[in-house]
């Protein structure tokens, strides 16, 4: 089905448009994309640039060049046509819509979104601050805290300040740059957090199983090696995924079913084979959370071993007391983790508003519920905690 379109009939809709881009939102299962370099659609020109209308039947697409008069709509079954046969390298921008399905609701979600980012900030630079005052809390425990806490805040506002503006003011435009580098900051510091998360079973594991070396074996030395390598692990892993997103080719709409840049959602819109995208990015995430949780699991076996042998319940109870903070914050990191990375690759059937609504979760709740668990279970900590609000009321 093909059919002509003149500029003027199109310009009662556009109106006069400089270089730049439309969207406009036909319908709940509709969306109006224009994109024009430069050109007057009053005078019934335009140099060149792309309208699609993305609607849940299809993608209809209308290509023009420069000197056309005449617009030429397609539409075809696997969704796509396009009569100019260039496809486009980069888009200039990306559109994320927030939670498909939730359009409306995403308004009033947005609150406890923005309360929960509020309390992270509070929380965790409260935690550093605290972490870094006291010459006491210099421990390798407070140490491994003050990298998570560091962590949360990079994922919190690498995504929520972006989400929040899309909620509320609609604003979902995001550049292609800016979006390559929100993806790297989001895997990049999940890769962080799930290793400073080992780390904290490894010291917890020296604690209990060799008090007396505790000190020595987890030097400050050891303990920034340690730091430094999750660090550059998490560099070195998520930028070849960057990369192969960056050389691929983005022929079809530019409308990200998310509210951030992650990374299935945007190798979705390339063209061609995505394979080694798919491929590369489940290794990623098996290779990370697979070589952490052993970790830890083997960590928390030698630790239950060691407590099953102490002579009284007392004893048992006050070193399963140290645990509990940090086997709290693992299941709150790591049940989202592994339910987004495979509800993208295997969880057809799973609803749309569902899996973003968790994705979305997954990089909140950790640094909103970590300096609230760290703050309250830990007693060194948390007396910290009370001298400096007694020290400002005084």
């Amino acid at each position: 089905m093909q059919r002509e379109q003149s500029p003027a009939r199109l310009h009662q809709s556009l109106g006069e448009e400089k270089p730049g881009s439309v969207l406009g939102h036909c319908s709940s299962l509709c969306y109006l994309q224009v994109s024009i370099s430069s050109g007057n659609a009053s005078k019934g020109s335009w140099q060149a640039g792309d309208i699609s209308l993305i609607c849940s039947a299809g993608l209809f697409k209308a290509s023009f060049l420069p000197g056309q008069k005449a617009l030429s709509i397609g539409h075809s079954q696997e969704g796509f046509m396009s009569l100019n046969s260039t496809a486009f390298s980069h888009p200039p921008y990306f559109l994320l819509i927030g939670i498909p399905g939730l359009e409306e609701e995403q308004f009033w979600i947005a609150f406890p979104f923005c309360i929960m980012y509020g309390v992270a900030l509070l929380g965790n630079i409260t935690l550093l601050l605290i972490i870094k005052a006291e010459p006491s809390l210099h421990e390798p425990m407070f140490l491994f805290l003050a990298m998570l806490a560091f962590t949360d805040l990079v994922l919190s506002t690498s995504t929520l300040p972006k989400m929040l503006s899309i909620f509320w003011l609609g604003f979902g435009e995001i550049g292609f740059p800016s979006c390559l580098t929100q993806m790297f900051f989001i895997h990049t510091f999940s890769t962080v957090e799930s290793g400073v998360l080992s780390a904290m079973a490894l010291d917890r594991f020296v604690a209990i199983c060799c008090p007396l070396r505790h000190s020595t074996i987890l030097s400050g030395p050891v303990v920034v090696a340690l730091v430094s390598l999750v660090l550059v692990r998490g560099v070195l892993l998520v930028s070849p995924t960057c990369f192969l997103v960056h050389q691929r080719r983005f022929c079809q709409h530019h409308i990200i079913a998310h509210s951030y840049c992650e990374h299935m959602a945007v190798v979705k819109l390339a063209c061609g084979d995505t394979r080694a995208n798919v491929t590369y990015g489940l290794f990623v995430a098996l290779l990370v959370t697979g070589t952490d949780l052993v970790l830890i699991s083997v960590s928390y076996t030698m630790i239950l071993r060691v407590v099953a042998r102490l002579p009284s319940r007392e004893a048992q109870l006050k070193a399963f007391s140290t645990c509990t903070s940090h086997v709290c914050v693992i299941l709150a990191f790591y049940t989202p983790a592994l339910f987004t990375v495979l509800a993208h690759r295997f969880g057809q059937g799973i609803p749309p508003p569902v899996h973003i609504v968790v994705a979305n979760l997954y990089l909140l709740v950790p640094p909103t519920l970590n300096p609230i668990v760290y703050g309250v279970r830990t007693k060194k900590l948390w007396d910290r905690v009370v001298r400096l609000f007694q020290r400002k009321g005084t």
